[in-house]
């Protein structure tokens, strides 16, 4: 049973308040083990390690500590090689932003960050692979900040929130492929992209708003179904076109929508949000 079945068998107060205490005795077990592996995440300053990081990671592993721990260390490691310096500048992802496929703007009904991302612009390069790493990075960080200025200034901060309400910790997407085709087909960062969201950064997505899907796409979809994992499948959501508006509209209020898709919000790179 994942832990979103377990979460939704425990609606009562008691059933809660034992998820609750669960969780933290979890959480716990969990820093101890990662500390004794990894010293440099008892540092609070790199606040590498703080609590609702830990419970995400053991969420995406129904709260399984040993395998959670597992995954935790694999993100530290690869946030040492990647980010070794605890930022990425916009100059290090300059042919990613040039494209001005990703965007960030509103929140929906939950209070979640809502981007969109332009599957239609996004084209291949030498060297894209890693740069497109580092762009869904600087997009995760600040779809969980208030800003790309402060994103800059302090990237390495995974755990600020501010751009999201109390309590809140995900963020939601629309996938649009709208004009997309075999030239915009790129099966390594599909794959580099989930591993990003499922590996280092668990529990983050909130829901995949997959639009405008041609039908050339679905070939691609059925060699990368399977490598995505079963908690993160039920938050994608393939929309029929008739349906567009009231999909969206159902977890997204018109204020918050984006122009394009008969909202009120203007896109707005993520480079400038």
């Amino acid at each position: 049973m994942s832990f979103d079945e377990k979460l939704e068998e425990a609606r009562d107060g008691e059933g809660s308040m034992k998820i609750n205490e669960m969780e933290q005795t979890k959480v716990s077990l969990m820093r101890t083990y990662v500390e004794s592996q990894d010293p440099s995440s008892r540092d609070p300053s790199s606040q590498k390690a703080d609590d609702l990081m830990i419970r995400r990671f053991l969420r995406a592993r129904d709260l399984d500590v040993e395998k959670a721990s597992a995954l935790f260390l694999r993100y530290l490691k690869w946030r040492q090689t990647f980010v070794p310096n605890g930022s990425i500048s916009l100059s290090q992802v300059r042919n990613e932003v040039a494209q001005n496929k990703m965007f960030l703007q509103g929140l929906d009904k939950q209070g979640r960050p809502i981007s969109v991302v332009l599957g239609a612009k996004h084209f291949q390069y030498q060297g894209s692979l890693d740069e497109f790493k580092r762009i869904l990075e600087m997009y995760t960080q600040i779809s969980t900040q208030s800003s790309a200025s402060a994103f800059l200034i302090s990237l390495a901060d995974e755990n600020s929130i501010k751009w999201m309400p109390p309590g809140q910790e995900k963020f939601v997407v629309i996938g649009d492929l709208e004009g997309w085709g075999y030239s915009n087909s790129d099966m390594r960062a599909y794959l580099g992209a989930l591993s990003i969201l499922q590996d280092y950064y668990p529990e983050r997505l909130g829901k995949l708003f997959i639009i405008h899907a041609p039908y050339i796409f679905m070939a691609i979809w059925k060699i990368v179904y399977p490598f995505i994992d079963k908690n993160t499948k039920k938050k994608i959501v393939l929309v029929e076109k008739t349906k567009l508006r009231s999909t969206l509209l159902e977890e997204i209020d018109e204020s918050q929508l984006p122009q394009i898709y008969g909202g009120k919000l203007p896109l707005v790179p993520i480079q400038d949000s």
